[in-house]
């Protein structure tokens, strides 16, 4: 057995944190101790930092909680909700600057630029301001140096706004391990990949979006079967209700409108998210606020508070009836429910996911909290902390064997989930061969010389046979710690060799990078270099095989003539072989086939008369 090892992204042993990067707030969590997650506390005790980046006149840059704190003072200069436009181009939010209170640029494709008093930042680096602060929160707490991360996502990010979050961890000082789906890492914060199988849907409902997700496991690997939700509902809108309706009573009794009265509505914002938190776990509250000099005091029951969201929290059922549909699947096929975020938290919403689904909802984690305390498993698998767990990933770069005329054959693309396998038969492509190379190849070219040799060993013993009647059966399969085996088998004799490909070695994550826009770049030339030389594998084919016919009686049996046109169409093939031109090649190999026509018939006759010989019917 040969090793050789491929690179699925580093293995490391020093601490690394998983960190919940979200729109309204972001925390970090760890494995501590005990085995079991547990989630950073700020300086202040609080373990949730508010997703707000303000800029003060005097130069300071504040995030988490200093800055929601700062952001009655300064709303002109603060920053929220940066989450939404990660990834994306000036036409992908042209919808949605008439929302954002601060000022967003952009020009064709480039990267949205904010502008915060006098400076312009993107998105990734306003979230790298958050991630530094969770990093310092992290090191203040654990005494030590971090610098490597899980980060979460949503499911329905796509490359792009991946890539966007990883360079904020790297603006950051953070090396990203993984992008983890938020809705996976909630699933493992509740140690359900421990189930052989079942179907999991995922409801997360934060301060701006709500997010679906339905999941399907099967020994411990995570399938998204369908995924919906709204990027414009969330805990958000219960707040603008109640804050609308609030700033008419002050109106009402005051007689003044604080509507355009920015430090003041921070302040009434404020109040009523505190009697919005307090009804999930009270049955009436009071929305207490105070402003120059003034009061103003609101009673709200819980009964009353349903019946107000009522109308929001039905907008969500709607995408996730919709999934259901996508998934192909019912209610009652639901095995486990999991809530998200902080909105979950309320009875009205609770009881209406639980009669949607038919099943009691996970609820006895933190919903604020899940999504990182399962980021911080994930983190403990690639530490090294966490034992028989999967190890969810990807596949950086595709995984494929060389065939003839030096070409790839890829059996398991780039990005595909693992665990994964393929299996691919080949044959021979010599008479009397009796081995066969296996080169297994990484990348994303078509010809061989310009992808990463992995290995190569030789499948020995093989029956002598004509070129094309062996079956060699090749399969790869990666396991959930990353490992590739790759087996050849021939499907006669059953002689089989196989080598495992390693993690861990090789391939920086530029060079995947660079691998992959290469291929991007090259991606014209190399289809048209694959046409010809698949083109020339066929006529070297068919050469081969006119030449052994020569050896034949019927091939002498033929007319001069019939010989000569054979002869004149196997000189065209020769005269355009070598040629850039896969068409004109494969034209001469037709007129070969078409000039070879009655040979090939008087070939078939002979063997069937000389098969069926002796025998009755």
């Amino acid at each position: 057995m040969q090793t050789f090892q491929i690179d699925f992204g580093s293995q490391a042993k020093q601490r690394i944190i998983g960190i919940d990067l979200g729109t309204t707030n972001s925390l970090a969590a760890y494995m501590g101790v005990s085995g079991h997650p547990e989630v950073v506390d700020g300086p202040d005790g609080d373990p949730l930092v508010p997703s707000v980046v303000v800029v003060t006149p005097s130069g300071e840059t504040l995030a988490g909680n200093a800055a929601r704190r700062a952001l009655p003072t300064y709303p002109d200069r603060a920053v929220y909700s940066i989450k939404r436009l990660m990834g994306k181009g000036i036409a992908d939010v042209e919808g949605e600057l008439k929302l954002l209170p601060y000022k967003v640029e952009g020009a064709g494709a480039d990267v949205l630029r904010v502008t915060l008093a006098d400076k312009s930042l993107t998105p990734p680096e306003i979230s790298a301001i958050i991630l530094r602060q969770l990093r310092q929160n992290a090191e203040a707490a654990l005494g030590e140096v971090i610098t490597q991360a899980v980060i979460t996502v949503p499911a329905y990010f796509n490359d792009a706004q991946r890539q966007a979050t990883k360079d904020a961890g790297r603006i950051a000082g953070l090396e990203v391990l993984r992008l983890v789906n938020e809705p996976t890492a909630a699933a493992l914060a509740y140690g359900l990949d421990k189930r052989k199988q079942g179907v999991v849907a995922v409801y997360d409902l934060g301060g701006g979006t709500f997010d679906i997700s339905i999941l399907r496991l099967h020994d411990g690997l995570f399938e998204v079967m369908a995924t919906g939700g709204d990027t414009h509902l969330g805990g958000d809108d219960i707040d603008n209700l109640l804050l609308r309706i609030a700033l008419e009573d002050v109106a009402s009794e005051w007689g003044t409108d604080l509507s355009t009265n920015t430090e003041a509505v921070q302040l009434l914002r404020r109040a009523v998210i505190e009697a919005k938190h307090a009804l999930s776990f009270v049955p009436e509250t009071t929305i207490a606020f105070d402003y120059q000099g003034k009061q103003y005091r609101r009673e709200i029951d819980r009964h009353l508070f349903d019946k107000l969201i009522t109308p929001i929290v039905d907008r969500t059922l709607g995408p996730c009836r919709q999934c259901l549909k996508d998934a192909g699947i019912q209610p009652e096929q639901i095995d486990e429910v999991v809530m998200v975020g902080g909105s979950t938290r309320i009875p009205l919403v609770r009881d209406a996911v639980a009669r949607l689904f038919r099943a009691k909802p996970h609820c006895e984690l933190d919903p604020d909290k899940v999504v990182a305390l399962g980021a911080a498993v994930q983190a403990g698998i690639l530490s090294g902390d966490v034992d028989d767990q999967l190890l969810l990933d990807v596949t950086p770069l595709s995984l494929g064997i060389e065939t003839m005329g030096g070409l790839v054959s890829k059996l398991i693309h780039r990005n595909s989930t693992i665990p994964a396998s393929a299996t691919e038969n080949f044959t021979t492509g010599v008479d009397g061969q009796t081995n066969v190379l296996i080169h297994v190849v990484q990348g994303e070219r078509e010809m061989v010389r310009d992808c990463r040799s992995l290995a190569r060993f030789d499948l020995k013993g093989i029956p002598a046979m004509p070129a094309g009647m062996a079956r060699i059966e090749v399969k790869f399969l990666i396991d959930a710690n990353g490992i590739l085996n790759v087996t050849a088998r021939d499907l006669r004799t059953g002689l089989e060799q196989s080598m495992d490909v390693k993690p861990s070695y090789g391939l920086t994550d530029e060079q995947v990078e660079g691998m992959i826009l290469e291929s991007i770049e090259k991606a014209e030339e190399d289809f048209q270099e694959r046409q010809v030389r698949e083109a020339r594998v066929e006529a070297d084919t068919i050469l081969a095989a006119v030449e052994k016919a020569k050896q034949n009686d019927a091939y002498w049996a033929l007319g001069d003539e019939e010989r000569g046109t054979i002869s004149q169409a196997i000189n065209q093939l020769l005269l355009v072989y070598h040629a850039d031109d896969h068409h004109l090649i494969l034209a001469k190999i037709e007129a070969l086939n078409g000039a070879t026509m009655k040979l090939a018939e008087t070939m078939m006759n002979t063997a069937v008369n000389t098969a069926l010989k002796g025998t009755k019917i």
